[in-house]
């Protein structure tokens, strides 16, 4: 036992030593990061600035030049009143204006690309620093875990082995949601509210030349904008935490949930209960959502299907889920080796596993795929 003590307590200062150095460079990357950060958002608040003036100029140079254009018909019209001269500085001055107004149009579309590209650098950036707080932050609680007390390592091995196993399940889950969650969001609603503030610039500028007519038509345009946008953050609010499932239960919120992804998937499902339906609790009714929801995104994802079943059946102390697609199917037997394509279908055996319940996948190639799951419900009324 002192042995292992000894080999465990080497192979602990490694890993102290490994994770301290790595820590440093990711605090480097970080500090760099934020530096390039701070440097991209100085040199995008100059070109807003700069985009700013350039528009204000090309809207004052197209007026000066359409005045400049009447002036020149006018006095090349006019042979009594205006001389020759007088045609010639009017012709100058509106080609002088035209000139300047090609000038700064090109400016325009140089800062508004540069625009563009900045916005897109700074959000590249700003996404890498938080992956590397992230990573920064997870090494720092490795590191605690690693620097305590060796003398409680065997026991903390023996008596805990599952516990730790089921807590970095659950962040590691989490951490997954909240990637799903950030791209949800970044993608929606991000996306149609950056969309809109371009678009009230727009208005901002025809409102300037009186242009209401116009105005009046992309006021509409914006109103259908923001109610897409609203749409796409009640969609990720539903997907967070489905509010149906608390009030009105498992089943209509299910069949809801199968509705809408039949008619975003253009997979035609089928939803059927039975025996006698009854509520579970809170969290077991979102853990057969859960289920539920994981199994259709997989078979939409990988197995390409043009039909799913989905079953529900209430037993007196179990719950049986059966999810059955006609799509391309595949071998069982890689499961086991964990491919990437599998993952999915991992993670919902590990979250059955943790509901004490079982789940069986019945696959071959071309021929579809079905997965039984058994939940027992009594699970919650049992002492730990």
């Amino acid at each position: 036992m002192d042995y292992q003590a000894d080999a465990i307590d080497r192979v602990i200062k490694n890993a102290i030593q490994v994770m301290e150095d790595s820590k440093y460079q990711m605090f480097e990357i970080l500090e760099t990061s934020r530096d390039e950060l701070v440097s991209l958002n100085q040199e995008l608040k100059q070109v807003l600035k700069e985009t700013t003036e350039t528009l204000e100029k090309v809207d004052q140079l197209e007026l000066n030049y359409r005045r400049s254009r009447i002036r020149l018909t006018e006095v090349s019209r006019d042979f009594v009143r205006y001389k020759e001269e007088d045609i010639k500085q009017a012709y100058e001055k509106a080609t002088q204006l035209q000139l300047d107004l090609m000038i700064y149009r090109e400016k325009e579309m140089y800062l508004k690309a540069r625009r563009d590209e900045l916005q897109k650098r700074v959000r590249s950036v700003e996404n890498s620093v938080e992956r590397a707080e992230s990573i920064g932050s997870q090494m720092g609680v490795v590191l605690e875990y690693l620097s305590g007390e060796l003398g409680q390592v065997s026991r903390i091995i023996e008596s805990a082995k599952n516990r730790q196993v089921i807590g970095l399940k659950i962040i590691l889950a989490q951490e997954e949601e909240r990637k799903r969650i950030a791209r949800e969001i970044h993608d929606g609603p991000a996306q149609l509210l950056a969309n809109l503030v371009l678009r009230t610039e727009i208005v901002e500028r025809m409102l300037v030349k009186q242009e209401f007519k116009m105005v009046q038509d992309e006021i509409v345009d914006l109103k259908g904008q923001v109610r897409s946008s609203l749409e796409e953050m009640r969609k990720v609010i539903f997907n967070l935490r489905p509010m149906a499932l608390d009030d009105l239960g498992l089943i209509p919120t299910l069949r809801k949930y199968v509705h809408d992804f039949e008619e975003k998937s253009k997979i035609r499902m089928l939803f059927e209960t039975r025996g006698k339906e009854h509520r579970l609790s809170s969290a077991m009714e979102a853990a057969i959502y859960r289920l539920v929801q994981e199994a259709l995104t997989n078979a939409a994802k990988h197995a390409y299907p043009t039909y799913v079943l989905v079953e529900l059946t209430y037993q007196a102390q179990m719950v049986k889920i059966v999810v059955q697609d006609n799509g391309l199917g595949f071998k069982v037997e890689l499961l086991e080796q964990k491919s990437k394509d599998h993952f999915g279908l991992i993670g919902m055996r590990e979250r059955v596993e943790l509901l004490e319940g079982r789940m069986e996948i019945e696959s071959a190639e071309n021929q579809g795929t079905k997965i039984i799951i058994h939940i027992p419900t009594n699970v919650e009324k049992r002492k730990e």
